[in-house]
């Protein structure tokens, strides 16, 4: 039975509290000396991508870090907190060359899109390096049996890990927007560990839940910090880390439930790619302003909103992606079991993007024909 003998009490962890607590006041504490480190740390309100009113710090991927970082070093020292301390020391390791070359771009404003999608690849790489877990099934016949070739297995991790980070960073347009879908992914990915017996792995996912909990109350609604590349390639990161190790430490779950819970930032990715590849003299890594959240954005938030300030009618963008996410994570909870199943709804999930989609950008659900 799904979530049998569950009880709320075991989300009161004091080391999840203990990561929450640090990325909050980290977060405040950025937020209170922006007078000092604002003249390399704060995020421009004009461009095709800027919807928020007043410059604003975009470094709180330090923030995250750091609860993390608290999370790990006030979780239990014993034998039976020893497999989730692996895996967290892990992802600090291995997600450092994301999390430094999406600093150094919130920073310098000059790493290239290139370069930092190459540093969220060496980040899967790492995470190969330290722990021999790589992508060895995907549930696709003549695929399988490539992975199973050492190198293969290894390069496709690092394209994985690379194009869920990227995929992150391409919806962190709005305040909440990320940090509440992250924690939606996180509830998912965490739910089914626990179901299937994969404890560590679970609180794992609580204590990055709360690190991201601590920013999101002081991103969302007022955006008095921004995540920045830096947050958004290391949380991008920790998120394919996880839905990597889900199925593989855990061979009754199907490597596509992991890829329906990542669905939304996947398909925003892969339907961006094309629809600029589409567009004449476009580059796909050029900026544009008519992603889902931004058309979101302009078509219900204005008109819904409407006597709010621009602030708010930011903030109050994000639960309507939210609503989208939370069906894919939902339905992986109720299916992970099934490979069938999880391929159907993944193409559910696409269809109902992009029928939005096509409401949101030329004012009718099905596209002409």
């Amino acid at each position: 039975m799904l979530l049998s003998n569950f009880s709320p009490w075991e989300l009161a962890r004091f080391d999840a509290l203990i990561a929450a607590l640090a990325s909050l006041f980290a977060c405040l504490l950025l937020v209170g000396t922006k007078k000092w480190h604002g003249a390399f740390s704060m995020d421009s309100s004009t461009g095709v991508q800027k919807f928020h009113t007043a410059p604003t710090p975009r470094i709180a991927g330090i923030a995250l870090v750091v609860g993390v970082l608290a999370g790990y070093a006030v979780s239990s020292h014993g034998v039976a907190a020893a497999e989730k301390r692996q895996i967290l020391n892990a992802i600090l390791m291995a997600g450092m060359p994301a999390f430094i070359f999406g600093l150094l771009e919130d920073i310098t404003k000059k790493v290239s899109v290139k370069t930092r999608l190459l540093a969220t690849m060496a980040s899967g790489l790492l995470g190969w390096g330290i722990t021999g877990v790589s992508l060895t099934s995907v549930d696709i016949w003549g695929v399988d049996w490539l992975l199973g070739f050492t190198a293969v297995s290894v390069l496709f991790t690092a394209f994985a890990v690379g194009g869920v980070a990227n995929a992150i960073n391409i919806i962190d347009g709005f305040n909440g927007l990320t940090a509440g879908i992250a924690l939606i992914m996180l509830t998912a990915f965490g739910l089914i560990a626990r179901e299937v017996g994969d404890i560590p792995l679970a609180f794992t996912c609580l204590i990055i839940a709360g690190a991201v909990l601590g920013f999101f109350l002081v991103n969302w609604p007022f955006g008095k910090i921004f995540l920045g590349d830096g947050g958004a390639y290391f949380l991008g990161f920790t998120l394919a880390w996880i839905a990597i190790l889900l199925p593989e430490r855990n061979p009754q779950v199907s490597p596509w439930a992991s890829l329906l819970i990542c669905s939304y930032p996947i398909i925003e990715v892969g339907f961006s790619f094309v629809r600029k590849s589409l567009r004449e003299g476009y580059h796909p890594s050029q900026p544009d302003g008519v992603h889902l959240h931004m058309l979101a954005n302009k078509r219900w938030s204005r008109r819904f909103f409407g006597d709010f300030s621009k602030t708010i009618q930011n903030g109050l963008t994000s639960p309507f992606l939210w609503v989208y996410a939370v069906i894919p994570c939902t339905a992986a909870i109720f299916s992970y079991q099934r490979t069938w199943l999880c391929a159907v709804l993944l193409l559910v999930s696409a269809w109902v993007y992009m029928g939005m989609y096509s409401k949101l950008a030329f004012f009718r659900w099905l596209p002409k024909k």
